[in-house]
């Protein structure tokens, strides 16, 4: 007979518990007993959870005996133990058709009850010999072998719904970061079409006092792209797949980060950027990512950094290492938001119009992570440096996607 999922759960629970044959072994060794289980009884239904059987009685786990035959019942019904040193000479139960169904002559049953008080079912034994059962000792040693095994039901449905719950957290997160991605997708072809139609605006716009409205049109429109590409970028290092990179020998690697800081000193017209880039950096890399990680870090430094100063940015690559470096003055970061700053989501406490999502240090570090680099922090009372170190030789593994 094929049993319902809770009861397959309750044996599967009792199953688990590693301590229940060495309880089993323990009650047949105190009380003489050579037929001991713990049972798992309802108002329709009893059935074996462990069993430890010297008679050959022909009882498994998961077999099942008609309530109504049992002295099982009764413990369900009173909620107190049933001992039995001798059916013979018992009064209430020697013409009881349940001795007589299993051949018997001793018996005991102990409630098993879960922490919130409902019944569970038993931990009983039987023998067609007599046996002293009655004594304090044996009862007591039986009730506190049923705590036991109820005190660990109880962590086992802990574990179980602790399991679940991460299970149903992990899915969905799963789902949510799905989402993102394919909506991230679906995004960029309407928005290319924008930024396609503005351009076409502008050129054949005749009022000048368009341009400046079309401008604005365009920058918000390129802030939403840079956005949804942030929320794929997360959504692909999120899912496991990393940030595709697509690896090429880049010979004027400094060139492509010259056009980022430029683009930044349009964006940031009252902030000052000092560079010292090395010339004719010659690097094995994805630079339109290296170049993502240089704008998202000179972001975050113009975010948060202090207006009043300037931020400095270098690169070099010297004896097959390649630094870049983003150094901005301001209060020190606290020691406890350091260790969180790669993390997604993690936002300043800055009012800047151009901060983002919170996304921009997290793909920072999985640009770093899928070139095999790494990003480091500096951080004194001064100033803040973020530094993205990478060995210039080709011998680091490195995801790589093929070019379209």
């Amino acid at each position: 007979m094929s049993q319902p999922p809770s009861l397959n759960a309750d044996i599967a629970a009792v199953q688990n518990i590693s301590a229940v044959p060495t309880i089993l072994e323990t009650v047949a060794a105190a009380t003489g007993l050579r037929f001991v289980c713990i049972a798992r009884v309802t108002s329709d239904t009893w059935t074996t959870c462990a069993v430890l059987d010297k008679l050959d009685f022909g009882l498994n786990v998961g077999d099942e005996l008609d309530v109504a035959t049992t002295l099982c019942a009764v413990v369900r019904d009173t909620e107190k133990a049933v001992v039995i040193d001798c059916v013979e000479e018992d009064d209430v139960y020697r013409d009881h058709h349940t001795p007589r169904i299993y051949g018997f002559q001793s018996y005991i049953s102990v409630p098993i009850f879960r922490p919130n008080g409902d019944y569970f079912g038993t931990l009983c034994g039987l023998d067609p010999k007599p046996a002293k059962l009655s004594e304090p000792n044996i009862r007591s040693t039986l009730a506190l072998f049923a705590q036991l095994i109820s005190t660990q039901l109880a962590s086992e449905q802990e574990l179980t719904d602790t399991h679940q719950m991460l299970l149903d957290e992990q899915e969905t997160a799963e789902l949510r970061e799905q989402f993102i991605a394919v909506l991230g997708h679906d995004l960029r072809t309407p928005l290319s079409s924008i930024l396609g139609g503005i351009d076409l605006a502008k050129r054949q716009a005749s009022d000048a006092a368009l341009l400046p409205v079309l401008d604005r049109v365009g920058r918000s429109a390129q802030r939403i792209s840079a956005l949804v590409d942030d929320l794929v970028d997360f959504a692909r290092g999120r899912m496991g797949g990393g940030i595709l990179i697509d690896l090429r020998h880049e010979k004027h690697l400094d060139l492509a980060l010259d056009l980022v800081i430029e683009e930044l000193r349009g964006l940031y017209p009252d902030r000052t950027i000092r560079a010292q880039l090395q010339p004719n950096i010659d690097l094995q890399c994805d630079p339109g990512r290296i170049a993502q990680l240089l704008s998202n870090l000179l972001k975050n430094a113009l975010a948060h950094g202090d207006p009043g100063h300037a931020v400095d940015v270098s690169a070099a690559l010297t004896n097959g290492v390649f630094r870049l470096s983003v150094t901005n003055a301001g209060s020190k970061i606290p020691d406890e938001t350091v260790s969180q700053l790669f993390k997604p989501f993690r936002r300043g406490s800055s009012k800047s119009a151009h901060e983002g999502l919170g996304l921009g240090l997290f793909i920072v570090s999985q640009i770093a992570q899928s070139h095999g680099g790494e990003v480091s922090v500096v951080n004194s009372d001064a100033a803040v440096t973020f530094t993205f170190t990478l060995v210039g030789a080709g011998f680091v593994e490195r995801r790589k996607v093929p070019r379209p």
